[in-house]
């Protein structure tokens, strides 16, 4: 307590005497009119120089001037397409995966269905390993089970440039291996004009809410405005603000979704007499499925939001700003599954003999069932700052305050069952071996037609197939703190600046998940009768299954919930019967403190600069979880416990930039840090004391942080006919992997195991050492050189190959590809810009991976889950009316190619998920005064 005292009296003390060295002179600073100030990018990380820009070529003089190597999204590029968000955006610059679903509170095929992506891996890391600024905010993590920020919360209209930091340098935050993005908004000293403004208005259409008959109708609305004023100009005032709203309607297969509790869909074709995959042959291979979901997700997403900043420069040597940003989606799901499901399964010596002690299983019964459930969201995030820039001679002073505020919900998830029970309550006879047949991957049930029958009349299933169960989660989380940059130039030929800095960061952070479930369904005989069927679409899949599905008025399926208990102490069922232990068993609350100090300098040796550095960082995390005890079968009311996490690192780097004319070579070894998920560290604990053994389940604060070694080389090139090349490798060595495991626990390990009695502690542990290394290429030549309209033409790409190898559980044992990493991403473009006139044709590939290690619990990687490659193209043409208005289409995924496809075991498709959410079209008209 004592050395955090001090830490944040020494921080408060600098920020102070900064203070009393600046005041002095702000009084009688001459007020002078400013442009907006180039900077040499050079000097420092682009992270640390809020520099926005409006075109491609603008975005590439960026990347060029930077000492560190980045990629750059410039305004024109975030409008040139028809993306949902940015994080789909994020996806045209190279060594960029983008998730359709992940550790949300709805992850696999449900958070897929949306149709949307939703996160994003940088160079073969998760989305945990890398940082999201907002102009230099580091952003909360409202997410509940990771330190990954969903970024489908942010509409690309909202801002003016995407900065993709790929190394970092000592002045940038510690922790981040993948990289670290900088989302940026505009100032008013960034326009040339005194007072501008621009106002936008759009329409969109889905086309697959158009094949279930619903109109897929959406539109946004943006504008911003700037203006510069005072005697001078001296002060500067920018406002932006959005909205718009998307409605879905997608298609959806869940065959990994129906592999889990309970039903557990699968099974292998070929057993032994214990009901194992034969010997000899690939497990994955022998899979078969035995339960599959066929449905339609349907809902809408409505965004809003704006950012604002106030600027006075009353100086040429002083700035002072003052920034605020916000968003926010809510989003409404709901989930019409009609299923099939093999029961009664009779595997290994009780099946079919196959010879050889080999046995085909049995599949004694076959349910139809129909599961409704909803999956809404909402999601803020929102930051503000104050900060400036202070000019005395040599020395630059930096002080800047910040605050982050997110939030992600699923505030009102109810869900509802049916099922076909027939004469054995088991459902209808069937006895075959295999319920499933394939066209194109697909899977297509094979029903007797009874089953047919049953399937197609859902309104006459039982309705005990699950009663009315309601959920409320939430996770959110807050953090603020202060820093203060010191940069002195020196007259020195070869030693060019140092500078020094010190940051304090506080966040807290609260997660919480509760169940209800009513008993029984009133007088309800078949789901018909609970009165929740509104209407009935014909075709579950239009054009490829085409029995129907009803539609639930949730209204009344709310009504009857209530009706039969609601949300009461007694039906609540989180964690069992003790409704105590149910109201606080899954909420965690975590503050973490975070304290840094750094040191640079650059060396100039003619055009070669050298950068050294080091970093420190200090990290306290503090959570309190709940305990759960069992004594001898019986569960006891549970209380609150608590633990503390510390870690600390050391991240030195260097970095070396060679500049000849008209190119940059850049070379740099630095090391980085991520501090395990909060989950890990301090999930809630259970306690079981049954035959004189204590078992006991909890968080493990003494994980280690994951540590890397990264090195990066990269040249760039600029031929000055509207040509950009560049080139880059890199390498990683991680120690202490830990992986995303959603809302488990990941690698979990005993102590004391096999013992008759003591006590057995099982706990989160770090996997082992990983390596990542890969060549990123991008390329854009306009054909300026040639005659008349041709020389409008252009070709644009970028390709990443990526090699990953992990040590997933720390032992040896399990050696696999990293998670979220595709061996391939390629984006290639056809563009036309000549006077009014703007077309693109893009194409996107984004290569096969990893998104959840060993599924089935089988202790191998043959049954993880593997993500199909994705091709996608997409269009865009704009004309410019006038200087004032401009006119833009653009259609995403132009062929309707599938949007998620997921799949157990790398080679076989027999177990899938698939969605299907067809084009996006988006009109928008842009007029600026």
């Amino acid at each position: 307590m004592m050395r955090s005292d001090l830490r944040v009296r020494l921080l408060a003390g600098t920020v102070l005497l900064a203070g009393m060295l600046i005041l002095p002179d702000l009084a009688a600073a001459q007020t002078v009119e400013q442009a907006s100030p180039k900077k040499d990018d050079s000097n420092s990380s682009a992270a640390n120089d809020i520099v926005v820009v409006g075109t491609r070529y603008e975005a590439t003089s960026l990347q060029m001037r930077s000492s560190n190597t980045t990629s750059v999204l410039s305004a024109d590029d975030l409008k040139h397409t028809a993306v949902h968000n940015v994080a789909e955006a994020l996806g045209m610059l190279p060594g960029i995966n983008v998730m359709n679903t992940g550790s949300a509170f709805a992850g696999g095929v449900d958070g897929a269905s949306r149709g949307e992506g939703m996160f994003v891996s940088v160079r073969g890391m998760n989305s945990e390993y890398n940082l999201n600024l907002i102009n230099g905010v580091n952003v909360a993590q409202g997410n509940p089970y990771s330190r990954g920020v969903q970024l489908s919360l942010l509409p690309p209209s909202g801002l003016q440039t995407i900065v993709l930091n790929k190394t970092s340098q000592p002045d940038m935050l510690g922790d981040a291996i993948g990289g670290t993005i900088d989302f940026r908004t505009p100032s008013a000293f960034d326009y040339a004009q005194t007072t501008r403004g621009s106002i936008t208005v759009g329409g969109r259409l889905e086309s697959r809410a158009r094949a279930y008959g619903k109109d897929g109708l959406g539109y946004n609305v943006a504008g911003d405005f700037s203006t510069k004023f005072g005697s001078d100009q001296q002060f500067g005032f920018y406002i932006s603000g959005f909205y718009d709203i998307r409605h879905y309607a997608n298609s959806l297969v869940g065959g990994i979704q129906e592999s889990g509790c309970c039903d557990n869909g699968y099974d292998f074709a070929v057993q032994n007499a214990d009901g194992s995959s034969a010997a000899g042959l690939d497990p994955a291979s022998n899979l078969i499925l035995t339960g599959a979901n066929y449905g339609m997700s349907s809902g809408s997403t409505e965004r809003y939001g704006g950012n604002a900043s106030f600027d006075w420069r009353p100086g040429e040597d002083t700035s002072i700003y003052a920034r605020v940003t916000y968003a926010r989606a809510d989003t409404e799901q709901n989930s019409a599954l009609t299923q099939v499901v093999a029961t009664n399964k009779q595997d290994g010596s009780a099946g079919t003999s196959l010879g050889n002690g080999l046995y085909a299983p049995v599949l004694s019964n076959v349910q139809t069932k129909f599961w409704y459930e909803t999956n809404p969201a909402l999601a803020t995030l929102g930051t503000a700052q104050l900060g400036g820039d202070f000019k005395r001679g040599s020395l630059t002073i930096s002080p800047n305050l910040f605050y982050s505020w997110g939030s992600n919900e699923r505030p009102d998830h109810i869900e509802v069952a049916g099922r076909t029970l027939g004469d054995s309550g088991s459902g209808l006879a069937y006895g075959g071996s295999t319920l499933f047949g394939y066209n194109n991957g697909y899977p297509v049930p094979l029903l007797t037609p009874a089953l047919s029958t049953a399937l197609g009349n859902i309104s006459a299933m039982n309705a005990a197939g699950g009663a009315p169960e309601y959920t409320t989660q939430s996770s959110e989380q807050k953090k603020g703190g202060a820093k203060l940059d010191l940069h002195y130039d020196l007259d020195d030929s070869v030693l060019q600046f140092v500078k020094v800095g010190a940051r304090y960061e506080k966040s807290k952070r609260t997660v919480t998940n509760r169940d209800y479930t009513v008993p029984g369904y009133g007088n309800a005989n078949t789901f018909g009768d609970l009165g929740i069927i509104s209407s009935s679409y014909p075709s579950v899949w239009p054009g490829r299954y085409n029995w129907g599905v009803p539609e639930i008025d949730q209204t009344k399926l709310f009504a009857l919930f209530n009706q039969l208990g609601g949300a009461t102490d007694a039906t609540s069922d989180t964690c069992g019967s003790n409704p105590v232990n149910n109201y606080n068993c899954n909420t965690q609350k975590a503050t973490e403190q975070v304290y840094a100090t750094y040191a640079m300098a650059k060396l100039k040796f003619n055009d070669v600069d050298v950068i050294p550095g080091v970093r420190y960082e200090h990290s306290q995390i503090d959570n309190t979880y709940w305990v759960t005890p069992t004594l001898n079968g019986v569960t006891q009311t549970g209380h609150f416990e608590s633990n503390v996490a510390k870690f600390d690192a050391l991240l030195p780097s260097i970095a070396v930039n060679y500049r000849p004319a008209g190119a940059v070579y850049r070379a740099s070894v630095w090391t980085s840090y991520v501090r395990p998920p909060f989950l890990q560290l301090g999930g809630g604990s259970s306690t079981n004391v049954s035959g004189g053994v204590t078992t006991i389940n909890q968080g493990n604060p003494d994980l280690k942080a994951i540590r890397a070694l990264n090195l990066d080389a990269s040249g760039e090139w600029d031929f000055g006919n509207d040509t950009h090349v560049m080139l880059a490798g890199f390498y990683k060595h991680l120690r202490h992997y830990i992986y995303d495991a959603g809302s488990s626990a990941g690698v979990v390990t005993g102590t004391n195991l096999g013992v008759t009695s003591g006590t057995i502690t099982y706990r989160p542990s770090n996997g082992g050492s990983g390596d990542i290394y890969g060549i990123e290429f991008s390329a854009r030549q306009r054909f300026s050189a040639l005659p008349g309209l041709l020389s409008g033409f252009g070709i644009a790409g970028n390709v990443t190959r990526q090699w990953t190898k992990v040590d997933v559980l720390g032992d040896g044992t399990r050696m696999d590809r990293m998670q979220n990493a595709p061996d391939l991403l390629a984006n290639a473009q056809l563009f036309y810009e000549k006077g009014k006139i703007g077309l693109d044709l893009n194409y996107t590939h984004t290569g096969s991976y990893i998104s959840v290690y060993d599924t089935l619990g089988k202790g191998s990687t043959w049954d993880d889950v593997w993500v199909r490659p994705i091709n996608r193209i997409d269009v865009h043409a704009g004309y410019e009316v006038n200087k004032a208005l401009k006119l833009d289409l653009s259609v995403s995924n132009l062929f309707n190619s599938y949007s998620y496809w997921a799949h157990i075991g790398k080679n076989s498709l027999t177990v899938s998920d698939i969605v299907n959410s067809g084009s996006t079209t988006l009109l928008t008209a842009t007029y600026k005064f």
